[in-house]
């Protein structure tokens, strides 16, 4: 950043260089807790205070866990692959305060039921077609005249 000097006019906002992702709990967990994937230097008191700072959301708790990229070794010329490490936070919201992951594709019935009908359809058509096919011997099936 460029240095300040006093009288400089110009207002500086300093950003954190950190970055924080929210994922889909991997396993079951209470509604207070949510799981995010954050930068592996941030600390726990990094991601309270980027929570708490950035996005006025009150944290109880926070709990972290660094987990190992997978490994894979190359089918064919044998060397080995690894995927960056990276770290888990787990952060407790107060009590009654509940997170639900949301629901971005919404299943919409009149769709499901358009789609069911369409199968049945097709369904009933190939039918028709096999029942035709069969009453003509030594003519392949795909056969149509």
């Amino acid at each position: 950043y460029p240095l300040y000097q006093v009288g400089n006019p110009q207002q500086r906002v300093f950003l954190p260089n950190f970055w924080l992702k929210l994922v889909r709990p991997s396993h079951k967990f209470p509604p207070n807790v949510v799981q995010f994937i954050v930068s592996i230097q941030m600390t726990k008191y990094d991601i309270r205070n980027y929570l708490e700072k950035i996005y006025k959301i009150p944290v109880v708790n926070v709990r972290t866990v660094v987990t190992m990229g997978k490994t894979e070794q190359d089918q064919l010329k044998g060397y080995v692959t690894k995927e960056d490490d990276f770290k888990v936070a787990f952060v407790t919201l107060p009590r009654g305060q509940e997170f639900h992951f949301p629901d971005i594709f919404p299943k919409d019935e009149k769709k499901l039921d358009d789609d069911a009908k369409t199968l049945e359809e097709t369904k009933k058509n190939y039918r028709e077609f096999l029942d035709k096919s069969n009453q003509q011997p030594g003519i392949p099936g795909w056969y149509s005249f």
